[in-house]
């Protein structure tokens, strides 16, 4: 990881956040840390191993509509980053990542294994979009209080499928007819066509970490480039934020995170 200098949020950044609902930091993983980290991803995708989310799982528009289909075995997602190996779990529980989340969550803070806990992997052939979403609609805990961190292994630009935002949703409550029946804003209504105008593209270089609250609404478009993107995400929540019995968000153990100063 980067020197202790850049372990926390300045005041600056933390309203940034707090109006935007997320925020980058620039170069928080050393550039080998991310070839090392690529590298257990693509040994893990040319092998398939298990457990994945293949592109025809998603049922997102443009992916393959069974896993007979072309292209329909092509993996999204190399699931349970966080057992996968221990560079994997490091990058989850450093010290420059759990200080920062300290900041935003208090000074309890754990992993949750049942959300994310991936490498994204988008395909240049077969990737799909995803459509405009809250992650909290997804997932049942107390509070809407999570936080996902999403570390760019390499350049992520529009091109690639980087990720879309819309600033400052965090805040917002949509009546539910704005929603389709998978939970991804309506594209239709002009009301939710004005609210897409405001995205932005959270552009990122290898290396860089996007830090963003489960209520932002975030998109993603294809890979367009002959190079598969690779994306580390794991979701964190406060400690007293518990995930609600017999849900999907609490079918997996959370993990505590080792928290010193610089936690509110």
């Amino acid at each position: 990881m980067a020197s202790p200098i850049h372990s926390a949020f300045t005041p600056d950044e933390l309203l940034q956040f707090e109006s935007d609902g997320y925020l980058v930091a620039r170069g928080l993983l050393r550039r080998d840390e991310c070839a090392a980290i690529k590298a257990i991803a693509q040994r893990d995708l040319d092998a398939i191993a298990l457990p994945v989310e293949y592109e025809a799982d998603t049922h997102y528009p443009g992916a393959p509509p069974s896993h007979d289909a072309p292209g329909g075995r092509t993996v999204r997602r190399l699931l349970h980053a966080y057992e996968r190996d221990a560079r994997l779990s490091h990058c989850a529980t450093a010290p420059v990542i759990a200080a920062r989340l300290g900041q935003l969550l208090g000074p309890r803070v754990e992993l949750a294994q049942s959300h994310h806990n991936c490498v994204m992997t988008k395909t240049p052939r077969y990737s799909s979009v995803t459509g405009w979403h809250q992650d909290i609609r997804y997932w049942s805990y107390q509070r809407p209080e999570l936080i996902s961190v999403w570390f760019a292994l390499g350049r992520e630009v529009i091109e690639n499928g980087c990720l879309l935002v819309i600033p400052g949703t965090h805040k917002m409550d949509l009546s539910a007819e704005r929603y389709d029946a998978a939970l991804f804003l309506r594209q239709d209504t002009e009301e939710n066509q004005e609210l897409i105008s405001r995205q932005k593209p959270v552009e990122l270089d290898a290396g860089d970490v996007l830090f963003f609250h489960c209520r932002l609404f975030h998109a993603a478009g294809k890979n367009t480039t002959s190079v598969t993107k690779f994306s580390l995400v794991y979701t964190y929540h406060a400690a007293d934020n518990r995930p609600l019995a017999g849900t999907r968000s609490s079918l997996l153990p959370d993990v505590p995170l080792a928290l010193g100063a610089g936690s509110k």
